[in-house]
């Protein structure tokens, strides 16, 4: 009992944590913070729930659950939302800066060096091998996430047609919206009939408008909205990201080219904090140093707005049936997304017998061992450039 109450007393105390405290916690976490969401939001709680008491159990899943109803990276989320809760406006920025600013840094070290070195046959050898990894990595995730998100026949439905539409060429916010409003109103009619439902549909105008905002003359501007238009809709996995980055800036604008988002991606894997930094890889790719930060900058930005609006909403937004309810065909429709551009990927980088043995390789090493992704990562990279490096 007495355990009990010192740490709801921590709790209550938890405005008095020092922003130093704040960001140096998250500056580490940034740091060492491998492994994708899931294991950073972990992390996090150890930290803050077991080590630090600064709050209990159901105060942190009560923000994780937050953090599940809005779009943007969910453990970037979670430091901000804790962040305002224990220091206020100032820790909200505090957190989220600190929580970015490692990975920020690391993968604008690798893009300096990519776009200095990238050609040369050791980094081509090294990526090489590191490619077929990164699909054996995506194919867990999606494995994963499927098993959490596809809970219905309804779900598994809207999944199978969010693939189908997006070989058909429609844009990813529609199929993601329109995924989120039929599963909404879905249950909307069977919890209180029809009333209501057209109210729903102003998320439409929405995606259309997000969806034809974008132009295909490149620029910083044009690169900050781009980014900026993903990190406010960008449900699920940070996976999801790939999707909509080959979708506009590979196959309609032709910013990138295939093998360039693959060691976009590549990186970002290979890199500590938020999978959403491969934003950060892709702008020093087209526009240097200015790029990167302009593309960080557009992707992150969201998510603080999110986390500011959201958080006095959350007990009710919580309890609301037909937002759980959107929020699943939104998840249902991001996993059809993660499989087609897994696929599509896969095409550029299984590209021969060796290729296949190692995502093969790493699949069995991933499901049967769970090693860590860093390690095969890194395995990818030594293999690459043995084989094909030197």
């Amino acid at each position: 009992m007495a355990k009990s109450a010192r740490v709801g007393q921590s709790a209550r105390e938890s405005a008095q944590t020092s922003l130093p405290d704040l960001a140096l916690l998250f500056l580490r976490l940034g740091t060492t913070a491998f492994g994708g969401p899931a294991a950073h939001i972990a992390m996090m709680e150890d930290e803050v729930v077991r080590r630090r008491g600064w709050m209990t159990q159901q105060e942190f899943l009560d923000l994780l659950g937050a953090t599940n109803l809005i779009p943007g990276p969910n453990s970037t989320e979670m430091a901000i939302h804790i962040g305002h809760r224990q220091g206020g406006w100032p820790g909200l920025l505090v957190a989220g800066v600190s929580f970015i600013l490692p990975a920020v840094l690391i993968v604008m070290a690798f893009g300096w060096a990519y776009v200095r070195y990238g050609s040369l046959p050791q980094v081509a050898g090294i990526l090489y091998g590191v490619k077929p990894v990164i699909i054996a990595i995506v194919l867990q995730a999606l494995w994963s996430l499927g098993k959490t998100s596809i809970k219905t026949k309804l779900l598994a439905g809207v999944a199978v047609a969010a693939v189908i539409l997006t070989f058909l060429g429609i844009h990813e916010l529609v199929i993601l919206f329109g995924a989120g409003i039929i599963v909404g109103t879905w249950c909307l009619i069977r919890q209180v009939g029809r009333r209501g439902l057209t109210s729903m549909f102003s998320v439409t105008p929405l995606a259309l408008f997000l969806s034809a905002s974008a132009t295909t003359t490149f620029g910083l501007w044009s690169l900050f909205l781009f980014f900026l238009k993903v990190g406010s809709v960008l449900y699920g996995s940070g996976y999801v990201l790939l999707a909509f980055i080959r979708a506009d800036l590979v196959e309609r604008w032709h910013w990138l080219t295939e093998s360039q988002l693959l060691d976009a991606i590549a990186v970002g894997q290979v890199t500590p904090g938020p999978v959403f930094t491969t934003a950060t890889f892709v702008g020093y790719m087209l526009a240097g140093p200015k790029g990167a930060m302009v593309a960080t900058a557009g992707i992150f930005l969201p998510a603080f707005f999110f986390v500011a609006v959201s958080g006095p909403l959350v007990p009710r937004i919580r309890r609301s049936p037909t937002a759980g309810a959107f929020l699943d065909g939104v998840n249902a429709a991001a996993l059809a997304l993660m499989v087609v551009v897994t696929y599509q990927l896969g095409r550029a980088a299984l590209i021969d017998i060796t290729t296949i043995a190692l995502a093969l390789l790493s699949v069995v090493i991933l499901f049967r061992f769970r090693v860590n992704s860093v390690w095969l990562i890194i395995g990818g990279a030594i293999a690459g450039w043995l084989l094909h490096g030197r």
